[in-house]
């Protein structure tokens, strides 16, 4: 049987299985003294959607079994053409009153007027909504052990029995913000015993009062946050195994700054207190960006392969051109399966970061290291990495290290030499000292616990959205001081942010370190250059090394050995020399990324237009206009000035959308 699910997610977005819940400040917890102590239950709220009726039915049917009372359908409304049923009313058994002629009758009166109740409504999503809640009852609350007593018909009650499955997987989505500290009784022999040797791969391992932090945490998103989203994978006996969530910045960031992503799971591998895990890429300024949040119970190659199934789902199926992760067998099963598409590569900070640990117990540690680190920054062909790894290896005697063996088998996947056409977006971190730091460094400890994370969640995600305004403010307020007259400064001056033009500016520099580009091969328009360039190396020597740069004179193509465009998404000084000798006086538009300019966002649309008109094409329609009023919003709070053009834009925006629906109705 499939694990069951539980999924939030306001917008119209793609399917998922189980509970589908919005925020709504009807929604709380109701607090039970259950046999095994305090229980805390999700009661039903405005905006919870299900994939069936049947799903709807059952929870409810469960939520009143644990409350003490029964239900009933006070109303149904079906379809004309189909008999389809489209809309349902739930109620509590005491709702109303016996009408008059049944006043005598024999049997006990229970109809006290009671207003508790569920409305819903099938969705154009195929989704059953929960659209109108009342929890209040005017009557006592019995045992839990009541049973609902609803009349159907013959075939309905078949349905309802071999939807069984659907009742166990609706009562573990409602119990999976339940658990907490698995029991609190003290004198139970066997909980103490789980406790304290618990499977902790197959669900989270939650301190007392976790689940009440996760679960005012995403209401409080809900309410706050427009476009959030969370998914939740139980295990068989309805215990949090995964999550995930991903707040509505993070949604439209990965729209713009999807391409690339790292998916850090330091925290969960280094055992920390919070078993995280963060998807990153990074945005038009350098800065890093969130792109979603999960809690996983373990390093499994199931539990990876739901995280990036509910990402992906998230993301309306967008896969990015490149993964970057740590060396792990799991989340390589995982990302093979999810994203096949994707061109799936070892971060090298996170293998040189091992170095130490791995290599720091053999004899001449100082040696090796060194020649490590030669054969991984200083080869350009990947002949030359094999043989500078082939000599390291016979020199200390080190070929039956099981570490070093294993790397050199997946080399393709983290050596430079050999990721010269995986394009990185500035996350290679392919230079000496060059490293990935965690999205959540300095606000995230060893010990750091799941409650105190959830407010530190927001104040670092604040920190980092500030930053970014600041950031867009000084690249389109200001102009870079140039420091040469090439006219490739000048250029991308005028359209690059300020971070990524100091990059490229660096480069333009270094141009006059680079003292001869001479042609070396020649084959039609095709043309190897030799560049020569001084360099400092290892120990302060100074030496020349050569770099080979291929310029296609006909397409406007150029491509250097040391492949700095597509490591950091410029060019570089060898390439610039080549287009400056060939008398290019502008670098080619291919080679100034949109995703690095002032006004990306502005600029940016999908690229997933389409006549047709559909359930899916509405939800990229408001997918797209959520990312553009969001634009809006962020400089609309700048100052008192910004607010009252971004109101008044609003405004105007809606009058013209009325204005075009009022013009539709006269066609």
């Amino acid at each position: 049987m499939e694990e069951p699910s539980l999924t939030s997610d306001q917008s119209p977005q793609v399917e998922h299985s189980g509970i589908h819940k919005d925020g709504n400040e009807d929604a709380r917890i109701s607090e039970l003294d259950g046999h095994h102590g305090r229980k805390e239950f999700v009661a039903p709220a405005v905006g919870m959607e299900f994939e069936s009726y049947e799903d709807a039915y059952n929870y409810y049917n469960c939520y009143a079994k644990e409350v003490g009372f029964r239900v009933r359908v006070k109303n149904s409304w079906f379809k004309r053409n189909s008999r389809e049923k489209y809309g349902a009313v739930l109620c509590c058994s005491s709702q109303g009153f016996k009408r008059i002629k049944d006043v005598n009758r024999l049997r006990k009166d229970t109809r006290t007027g009671c207003p508790a109740m569920i409305r819903m409504r099938l969705m154009d999503s195929q989704r059953w909504r929960v659209l109108e809640v009342s929890l209040e009852h005017n009557h006592l609350l019995g045992s839990k052990i009541y049973k609902s007593m609803k009349k159907m018909n013959g075939g309905a009650k078949r349905k309802i029995q071999l939807s069984s499955d659907a009742e166990d997987r609706t009562i573990n989505l409602y119990r999976a913000l339940v658990i907490d500290a698995g029991g609190s009784v003290a004198t139970d022999t066997s909980a103490k015993k789980v406790r304290i040797i618990p499977d902790h791969r197959n669900h989270l391992n939650l301190k007392k009062g976790d689940s009440q932090a996760i679960y005012n945490y995403l209401c409080r998103m809900q309410l706050t946050n427009p476009n959030f989203y969370y998914s939740m994978d139980l295990n068989d006996d309805g215990r949090l195994r995964n999550m995930i969530w991903v707040d509505a910045r993070s949604r439209a960031a990965c729209a713009f700054f999807g391409d690339v992503i790292c998916f850090d799971n330091s925290y969960l591998s280094n055992k920390y207190e919070i078993p995280l895990v963060a998807f990153v890429g990074i945005n038009h300024h350098g800065q890093s960006v969130l792109l979603g949040c999960g809690l996983l119970a373990g390093e499994t190659t199931e539990s990876y392969t739901w995280l990036f199934r509910a990402w992906l789902s998230c993301m309306s199926g967008r896969s990015p051109q490149t993964i970057i992760t740590d060396r792990c067998r799991h989340l390589q099963a995982a990302i093979t399966e999810v994203l096949p598409k994707s061109q799936h590569r070892f971060g090298l900070s996170y293998i040189m970061k091992k170095v130490p640990e791995k290599l720091g117990g053999l004899r001449n540690y100082d040696a090796i290291k060194k020649a490590f680190n030669k054969a991984v920054y200083e080869t350009l062909k990947v002949i030359e990495f094999d043989s500078a790894w082939g000599f390291m290896i016979q020199r200390f005697g080190i070929g039956d290290h099981e570490w070093l063996r294993s790397l050199f088998e997946d080399r393709g996947q983290w050596a430079p030499v050999y990721l010269k056409d995986t394009f990185f977006a500035g996350m290679s971190a392919m230079g000496r000292g060059e490293k990935l730091n965690p999205f959540f460094d300095k606000y995230v400890h060893k010990q750091t616990p799941l409650k105190e994370f959830l407010d530190k969640y927001e104040l670092a995600l604040q920190k980092k959205h500030k930053e970014e305004a600041s950031a867009d403010i000084e690249s389109r307020n200001s102009s870079p001081t140039l420091k040469t007259r090439c006219s490739f400064e000048l250029q991308l001056s005028k359209v690059f942010t300020r971070e990524i033009f100091t990059k490229f500016q660096f480069e333009v520099e270094e141009m006059y370190s680079c003292f001869s580009t001479t042609q070396f091969q020649v084959d039609g328009p095709l043309v190897i250059f030799l560049v020569k360039e001084r360099i400092v190396s290892e120990g302060n020597r100074r030496e020349i090394r050569e770099y080979e740069v291929l310029y296609n004179r006909t397409a406007g193509e150029v491509r250097c050995i040391c492949s700095c465009f597509n490591f950091y998404g410029y060019l570089c000084r060898h390439a610039l020399c080549v287009l400056n000798f060939n008398g290019v006086e502008e670098i080619p538009s291919r080679y100034v990324l949109s995703r690095w300019k002032k006004d990306y966002k502005r600029l940016y649309v999908p690229d997933h237009e389409t006549d047709i008109v559909d359930g899916s094409e509405r939800v990229r329609w408001f997918n797209q206009l959520y990312k553009s009023a969001l634009q809006v919003v962020e400089e609309g709070v700048i100052s008192l000035d910004h607010y009252k053009a971004a109101l008044q834009a609003f405004e105007e925006s809606l009058s013209r959308v009325h204005e075009t629906v009022r013009e539709e109705k006269h066609e």
